[in-house]
């Protein structure tokens, strides 16, 4: 979320950015209820000074001075009431009309409609040429009983899928593998909620933006949603709190199942198991200091680490630099790593890294005391480390044998009780 004072200053910029992410707000609508909120503010805050100052005089006034002075003290305190009830309808327009305001982009982020403006920054690794017919993660699957589409459609319907046996063991090696690797570098693993209120995922800035995205769970008291990356719960859990600035950064991860329905999506991506209703994840989550300085190092370290996690699997990829018209709405700034996957014949991508400075702290109301005593809206970002089935595909494919089996990647062994390859029943 944005300070009202900065898009009040900055109505332009703000207009624009919306335009830039292909965001449609009512600026005009927003600063008529903030005009309007304010003057009734102002309104409500004169009347109590004058009951203040009538309850003040009644201590010298003479007895019919009282009656006067009680006769006034009823009617302010029922104008009061009255413009309390119209300013709280204002102030609930208000703030919904603000949740719907976008994050502004970063000066270094390139201006584009789509991702023909994206610009590559590096490609690290180098495709491997093989002599023999390449089969695609599919067709590996099924022929190594490893993966079955057609009984997960059958179960879950479109984009269902099973992984099993060494398929299954595959996937749990690679999360288990994500965790013990973000451990050793700082950061702290959790077992999260895989539902969350509404208020969550418009503090995390999912929402309004992502709602048809959502699956929804059913909650009598109260709405809730299935996740769609632990981003949601690990931002949530430090909501409505005041930090310690020693407190800080906060270095998070958790490994999740993740839900999304894939709404927007359809007839796109539809074969295999690159886009998917239901996947797990092992997600990073950093919150840090207001400082734009300290949050763009943290940035890089978090790409790093996923970068780091490719090379140690001997997967190439590339790094990406989002334009404007491909970012979410909360982004900041926002890079890409896409990895290369041979049934695709292209990069394709495995991890979103972003930067969002204070827009999901002001919505969770997530804040510090820093080193001289003032409270500061913290600083949030987020990464993935590893997202299956999507990463098993470039796995699969670049680790296959002419034989037909597949070649376990040396860092993933000990997780498969020292399995080297996994081979044709």
């Amino acid at each position: 979320m944005l300070d009202i004072k900065f898009i009040r200053d900055n109505a332009n910029l703000v207009q624009q950015a919306a335009k830039q992410k292909h965001i449609t707000i009512d600026l005009p609508k927003l600063l008529d209820l903030d005009e309007d909120r304010r003057k009734m503010q102002k309104r409500i805050d004169d009347l109590k000074a004058a009951q203040g100052q009538a309850n003040n005089e009644m201590a010298t006034a003479s007895d019919e001075q009282k009656q006067a002075k009680l006769m006034l003290l009823r009617k302010l305190s029922a104008e009061v009431k009255d413009l309390e009830r119209i300013f709280s309808g204002i102030e609930q327009q208000f703030r919904t009309q603000l949740l719907t305001i976008p994050n502004i982009p970063d000066a270094k982020v390139p201006i584009g409609d789509n991702e023909s403006a994206n610009v590559e920054l590096k490609k690290i690794g180098t495709i491997p040429q093989f002599d023999f017919e390449l089969k695609d993660h599919l067709t590996l699957g099924k022929t190594l009983d490893i993966i079955d589409t057609e009984r997960g459609v059958k179960v879950t319907g479109n984009r269902g899928y099973y992984l099993k046996g060494a398929g299954a063991q595959l996937e749990l090696a690679l999360m288990n593998y994500g965790l013990d690797f973000l451990r050793q570098r700082g950061f702290t693993q959790f077992v999260t909620p895989l539902m969350a209120y509404d208020e969550f995922f418009f503090g995390t800035g999912h929402f309004p933006w992502m709602k048809d995205e959502t699956f929804k769970a059913v909650d009598k008291e109260k709405a809730q949603n299935l996740i769609g990356s632990a981003e949601v719960t690990l931002c949530a859990y430090h909501a409505n709190e005041t930090l310690k600035v020693t407190e800080l950064p906060k270095k998070y991860t958790a490994w999740t199942p993740c839900f999304r329905t894939e709404v927007g999506s359809y007839g796109k991506d539809t074969k295999g198991l690159y886009r998917l209703r239901q996947f797990n994840k092992v997600e990073q989550v950093v919150l840090c200091k207001n400082d734009n300085d300290a949050a763009w190092q943290l940035f890089e370290e978090i790409i790093k680490n996923a970068e780091d996690f490719l090379t140690s699997l001997n997967l190439p990829y590339r790094v990406m630099e989002l334009c404007t018209g491909e970012m979410g709405a909360g982004q900041r700034y926002k890079r890409d790593i896409e990895t290369w996957m041979p049934s695709r014949s292209l990069y394709s991508e495995t991890h979103s890294c972003s930067w969002l400075g204070d827009f999901q702290a002001r919505r969770l109301n997530l804040r510090y005391r820093d080193e001289f005593g003032k409270v500061q809206f913290c600083q949030t970002l987020n990464n993935t480390l590893v997202a299956s089935p999507r990463l098993l595909i470039p796995l699969l494919e670049m680790n296959q044998q002419a034989d037909g089996s597949i070649a376990i990647p040396t860092v993933l062994q000990s997780y498969m009780q020292g399995k080297q390859l996994i081979k044709q029943p």
